[in-house]
């Protein structure tokens, strides 16, 4: 089982590597403010998708507790 886990740990330890050499290398290169600029465009999208999804999710959970609070109005127990 030991060896299970060195061999999980080395190989994390390869693909961080490689992923650090990946962006190493693109952000060593001409592209370099496109890549950091596409990036940036991409985190933006994502914080306004979870701002959305968050909103909608706060939303429902009002309803929720609107039909909740209107089903032990009309049978209290």
């Amino acid at each position: 089982m030991s060896e299970n886990n060195g061999t999980k740990i080395l190989l994390a330890f390869v693909a961080g590597a490689a992923i650090g050499a990946a962006i190493g290398y693109f952000l060593s290169s001409d592209k370099k403010e496109e890549i950091i600029a596409d990036l940036q465009d991409g985190a933006a999208k994502l914080k306004q998708d979870i701002s959305e999804n968050l909103a909608k999710a706060k939303e429902m959970v009002d309803n929720f507790r609107k039909v909740d609070i209107d089903l032990n109005t009309e049978n209290p127990e």
